[in-house]
């Protein structure tokens, strides 16, 4: 008999980075032969069809105690955690769910501060505390689990962020010498995602080689949208037309995914990701890059760190237009740099796809419905 799994997270149509790795993580699930249900959060009720089961709304007062009902009723409970997408204050609302659950919980962490607000400690070890094992995504999150929050390191297990196979037949980079370089940025847009610092990193790297075109895609962020409207997008292409790079930048306000995401991905000679951020221990943007067998240049956020200093990218630091553009330099210009890059991403792809990721959470889920068994991970 398969093992019944339930998934609580945001999903699609939810434009969500969680949202797209709850989706791609149940479709795996369902073809290794798991029969997966899944808890959506949601803000207001939307019309649902399998895998969703249950909608849990924000501001229902009854939304924890529905959903863990409905949970009771897998075997066992992975659970996607990220502060901003359950209810209540740094998403607390999600100890309440935790403490009517009472099957096995495995807590998938996608962020791990090592600052948290009190709120948010609190938190997060209310999910330590009733999480039957705990994932994260980088050794870096795991040794921040056990080193600063004292987590046994027996319960913790890291899985890679999964992605799909868009590596190019034949791999390696590949450019028609007739048309520019594409250097390609993506994600929700928000504050902290450093595109500025890449606009000005061109225009240092203008005076040095003829430039890329540079691709920024995906709409804002919705959580920003509601805030702040299109503010740093304008500002953004305020400064595009400041600098004088309207020739070679191109903003696409699109959510992409699936196979019109992979076929941009697969396009691009290098994935710049000049992220402000140095607490980020997952980045599915990283990861999908990498899986594509992409060239990286990253700033040193952890993620980035820990899956590219055996070669697959380069690392500058944050908010450094000058170091942006002599990594970009390099691998654009420099014969053979751009190849190792992909060669070597290649060679990391392998355990990062989404078949071997499932495998490993099926395993994880056998060994804490059975504790006595080891879990096959």
């Amino acid at each position: 008999m398969s093992t019944r799994l339930a998934v609580v997270s945001t999903y699609p149509s939810t434009p969500c980075g969680i949202a797209t790795f709850s989706a791609a993580l149940v479709t795996h699930l369902a073809a290794a032969g798991a029969d997966v249900g899944v808890v959506r959060l949601v803000d207001a009720p939307e019309d649902g069809a399998p895998p969703v089961v249950h909608q849990w709304v924000a501001g229902d007062p009854s939304g924890a105690r529905s959903a863990a009902a409905v949970l009771d009723g897998y075997d066992v409970v992975v659970l996607q955690h990220e502060y901003g997408i359950y209810p209540g204050p740094d998403g607390q609302d999600v100890l309440d769910l935790m403490a009517r659950v009472r099957v096995p919980v495995v807590t998938v962490l996608h962020t791990v501060l090592t600052r948290p607000s009190a709120n948010q400690h609190r938190v997060l070890a209310g999910l330590v505390a009733r999480s039957a094992a705990l994932v994260t995504m980088t050794s870096t999150a795991r040794d921040r689990l056990v080193e600063g929050w004292g987590v046994d390191p027996a319960r913790v297990v890291v899985v890679p962020h999964g992605a799909e196979d868009n590596r190019a037949p034949g791999g390696g980079v590949q450019r028609l010498p007739e048309r520019p370089a594409t250097v390609l940025t993506w994600g929700l847009l928000s504050e902290g995602k450093g595109i500025e610092w890449a606009l000005l990193g061109l225009a240092e790297l203008r005076r040095r080689t003829p430039l890329p075109t540079y691709l920024v895609v995906g709409q804002t962020h919705p959580r920003v949208l509601e805030r702040d409207g299109e503010a740093y997008r304008d500002r953004l292409v305020a400064l595009t037309r400041d600098l004088d790079l309207t020739e070679s930048v191109r903003f696409d306000g699109r959510y992409l995914s699936g196979t019109e995401l992979r076929a941009v991905v697969r396009s691009a000679d290098v994935v710049l990701l000049p992220y402000d951020s140095s607490e980020q221990v997952t980045s599915g943007v990283l990861t999908e890059a990498v899986a594509a067998g992409r060239p990286v240049v990253s700033t040193r956020f952890p993620h980035a760190v820990e899956l590219l200093s055996g070669g697959a990218g380069l690392l500058v630091p944050r908010r450094d237009p000058a170091a942006i553009a002599d990594a970009l330099e390099r691998v654009l210009t420099v014969d053979g740099v751009a190849g190792e890059m992909a060669a070597t991403a290649q060679r990391l792809a392998d355990a990062m796809l989404w078949p071997a990721v499932a495998r490993q959470y099926l395993g994880l889920a056998d060994g804490v419905r059975h504790p006595a068994l080891p879990a096959a991970v």
